[in-house]
């Protein structure tokens, strides 16, 4: 009558079902392990009861009939969602809204729909063109722009229904692709030039992008842009006298426009550029040429040059805008000779004195070029060969498009006056003044009478210093035509095939032969033009536009040195070739340079050291000026003098002055060391002066980079401190000469007489001193005794070997026993401590007890021996 168990029919399920209450027959069914939804979500089993009915062997109870049970297991959310792919990539093309650029999907291992659909994808990067729906589908909000980002990575979660989001985000890469634009692709804007790099491409990787268009061919245009530096591009700042001689100029130019100076002061009210020598313009400014500048007459034959920027004239009504006048200075306003803009044309003028008045003559040639008012530099030269004058613009050769003829002028002798940027109204005008002013920029104005410039001149006069280069122009390719302008800075290539052209355009470089450019940008453009087969709309090309960057040079450090002070007796002075002035001069230019050297020590740390490295560099100088410090020279009683053939063959013109000596002109230190070395001054009225002091200066680039200030002090010795200077002359030599010994291998380097010996030295020399102080007072007391036995023979002798007591000599001679008497001529102070300099050493190295048997003959000139010891010691001392 009791329930004594439950028994579940089926494999291994994992319930099992307890009695509670026999006698109610109540019983509990439960998991005997976890119940996992994931793995089941449903059981079905059978369940039977028994009664206690049965012996121990439970063979004999009875059961009841059998009941069904079924079990759904109810879903925890336990699981994440989770995307398939660990990165979705897509591309897409710039300027198109897209309704499903890519789908991304998750999911999720609960069990049931609820916890295992995923509801909603969600974009979690901020600020992006994008957006998601609930099905992974992603979408760009906005047109995007390859120009303005050409990828984005974007992070996407997932929500399951229960609203819990993936562990992990996923990476979405979108692509934006360009759309095909024809263009130049792989090109840099900035391209960095340092000094001296030679020729560098300008676009090493370019080529032409044409989304396969039908082209037949292609036309660049490559140009540099550089009107805005210096003369339109990087020339030479040098003087244009020493430009001139670098070209091979005739000489006799005078330049009109010279940097402002005590001695051409007619510049100096201009306005200037600070770069280069150049002088602006602005309607209001003129500049008077002294008289005696420029000759009155300028024959036939002359030439005028200059460089000229030029924009249209302001006004309506234009008047005329004069670069170089020649009018009455009083009286009359007559132009004899004037070069002129109007109306953006360049006209010359000049009309002659004559006797004759029939005669009609040439008198006015004008050229129209659109290059006068363009606001560039131009190189113009104006070739008169009368009656036939020629303009060179840029190198080339222009006639005149009207020749205008006129009466000639009545002679008379009104004195003229030239001008440069306005011309002269001497009269019919209530007060004389400018007038006609010019409006723009010059430079370079000169004028040479008497002789025309060849072709080849004016070419290197207007040669520039950079431009545009080919790289190997024979692997340019049998398709390229290409052309030059006459300055290199266009460049015009054309071809049929884009990968001829590709490698051609790759091979233009930039070079700039300037040792010390002009620092700063230089504009770069390229155009081009495309032909297509057929009659298809053809590719338009974008124009690159790009730019070199020129670095500033090392500015080089120029010093001069060489011997400072010196002192000469007046006789030398006086003499025909004078004392030369700067025997050891040396001029050396150094750069200094920061390097970066990586310390080892330091390199885990990433740091690194600069380095301080200073190099000696060669390069040209254009002026150094021998000036003097004081009082300027007397011409009636001194001079500075060179001898004009040490100028042979060098670039080198001087100009000398009471002032100084000015050597100038564009050539190498080295030069200008010889010439200088060369340099004499003169003083033949030596009483009135007792010393002169000199200073040296160089330049390059005119006044740009200059040297120190070397000073020289000179002293005129007179007969009465003669003596005692030669000794103290000796004394400072001597110590440097053995110095100079002890380092035979060291380099030959200025000698300065500051130099200050050193302990070791004047050991020696005191040592020397008293050896040779002994020697000589034992030979002099054999020689006495000696005498007394032939007191006749050695008078005679004696009387023979009496010589100029100008100067205190002591001569020992070891070798030559017998010396003719009148041997001894005058030298030079150089060659007399050259002399002594050998005895010193001579002295130094032989034993003492050879020269004891040695030293046969000792002259001693006028003097008993207390006066011998006492020359000993000024010599030695």
């Amino acid at each position: 009558g009791e329930i004594c168990a439950f028994k579940i029919h089926g494999q291994e399920m994992p319930f099992e079902a307890v009695v509670l209450n026999k006698t109610s027959g109540e019983g509990r069914l439960r998991a005997k392990s976890p119940i996992d939804c994931e793995l089941q979500k449903e059981y079905t089993f059978i369940i039977q009861a028994y009664d206690c009915g049965s012996g121990p062997g439970g063979k004999n109870w009875k059961k009841s009939h059998k009941a069904v049970v079924h079990i759904q297991v109810k879903d925890v959310n336990e699981f994440s969602p989770a995307f398939k792919e660990s990165m979705y990539k897509a591309s897409v093309t710039e300027g198109k809204i897209y309704d499903s650029i890519l789908q991304v999907e998750a999911t999720d291992e609960d069990c049931s729909p609820q916890y295992s659909q995923i509801c909603n994808y969600e974009i979690v990067t901020a600020d992006v063109p994008f957006a998601i729906d609930r099905n992974g589908n992603i979408r760009n909000t906005e047109k995007l722009s390859y120009d303005k980002q050409h990828q984005y990575k974007i992070m996407v979660t997932a929500f399951d229904c229960g609203q819990k989001h993936a562990t992990e985000d996923v990476l979405v890469q979108v692509n934006v692709k360009p759309v095909c634009k024809p263009g130049w692709q792989d090109w840099n804007k900035r391209i960095e030039y340092r000094p001296g790099s030679g020729s560098i491409p300008l676009f090493p990787s370019i080529r032409l992008e044409t989304c396969d268009g039908p082209v037949s061919s292609i036309h660049t245009t490559t140009e540099l842009q550089t009107n805005y530096i210096g003369k339109g591009c990087d020339r030479e700042t040098y003087s244009e006298k020493s430009l001139q001689k670098l070209c091979g100029a005739s000489s006799g130019a005078i330049d009109l426009l010279p940097s402002p100076s005590t001695a051409t002061n007619w510049t100096a009210g201009l306005l200037m550029d600070s770069n280069d020598i150049i002088f602006k313009f602005d309607g209001k400014q003129g500049a008077k040429i002294p008289d005696g500048i420029v000759p009155k007459n300028l024959t036939d034959q002359f030439t005028i040059a200059l460089w000229m920027k030029h924009g249209p004239s302001p006004g309506l009504r234009a008047e005329k805008e004069t670069i170089l006048c020649n009018s009455d200075k009083t009286e009359m306003n007559r132009h004899h000779y004037a070069l002129y803009v109007h109306n953006c044309r360049l006209v010359f003028l000049l009309r002659k004195d004559s006797d004759r008045a029939d005669t009609f003559r040439p008198a006015e040639f004008h050229w129209k070029l659109d290059q006068i008012c363009d606001k560039e530099w131009h190189y113009y030269v104006v070739n008169v060969e009368f009656p036939v004058v020629t303009l060179y613009m840029d190198g080339t050769t222009y006639e005149p498009y009207l020749v205008t003829n006129d009466w000639p002028i009545h002679p008379s002798h009104i004195a003229m006056q030239l001008t440069v940027g306005a011309c002269w109204q001497g009269g019919e005008v209530t007060k004389p003044r400018f007038a006609q002013y010019f409006h723009g920029s010059l430079a370079s104005l000169t004028i040479r009478p008497g002789k025309i410039e060849s072709q080849k001149v004016i070419s290197c006069l207007q040669a520039c210093k950079e431009g545009l280069d080919i790289n190997s122009l024979e692997s340019l390719g049998q398709g390229i035509k290409y052309h030059f302008n006459p300055s290199q800075s266009v460049l015009v290539m054309e071809g049929d095939d884009i990968e001829n052209i590709n490698q051609a355009l790759r091979k233009v470089s930039y070079i700039n032969s300037r040792q010390f450019p002009t620092a700063g940008i230089r504009r770069l453009k390229v155009s081009s033009k495309v032909q297509c087969f057929g009659e298809d709309v053809c590719i338009n090309i974008p124009d690159i536009d790009a730019y070199v960057m020129v670095f500033q040079a090392n500015e080089p450090k120029i010093t001069i040195t060489g011997m400072d002070h010196f002192a000469r007796p007046a006789a030398q002075f006086e003499s025909e070739r004078g004392v030369i002035l700067l025997p050891d001069i040396r001029i050396v230019s150094t750069v200094t340079k920061m390097e970066h050297s990586v310390d080892l020590r330091e390199h885990n740390r990433g740091l690194s050291n600069k380095q301080v490295v200073v190099e000696e560099m060669l390069h040209n100088l254009d002026f150094c000026d021998v000036l003097v410090i004081g009082a300027e020279l007397d011409p009636e009683q001194e001079c500075l003098e060179l001898d004009h053939g040490e100028l042979q063959g060098k670039y080198l013109d001087a100009t000398n002055s009471t002032a100084g000596y000015s050597i100038y002109g564009v050539d190498s230190m080295f030069s200008y060391e010889q010439v200088l070395r060369q340099l004499r001054y003169r003083n033949w009225g030596t009483s009135a002066t007792s010393d002169r002091k000199f200073r040296v200066k160089c330049s390059e680039l005119n006044g740009r980079y200059t040297s120190n200030e070397f000073n020289l002090e000179v002293n005129i010795l007179h007969s009465s401190n003669s003596n005692f200077m030669e000794h103290v002359n000796h004394m400072i030599v001597q110590p440097q000469f053995l110095q100079s010994v002890q380092h035979p291998e060291g380099s030959v380097s200025a000698v300065h007489s500051s130099v200050v010996p050193s302990v070791a030295t004047m050991v020696i020399i005191i040592c020397v001193s008293v050896l040779v102080l002994v020697i000589t007072l034992g030979v002099f007391r054999l020689r006495t005794a000696r005498q007394h036995g032939s007191m006749g023979h050695e008078g005679a002798k004696e009387n023979e070997m009496d010589w100029d007591d100008s100067a205190l000599t002591i001569t020992i001679n070891p070798m030559e026993k017998y010396e003719k008497p009148h041997q001894a001529e005058e030298e030079s102070e150089e060659e007399d401590i050259d002399d002594e300099e050998e005895d010193t050493t001579s002295a130094e190295s032989d034993d003492s007890e050879e020269e004891e048997e040695e030293e046969e003959e000792v002259i001693v000139q006028k003097g008993d021996k207390q006066n011998a010891t006492r020359q000993e010691q000024l010599e030695w001392d």
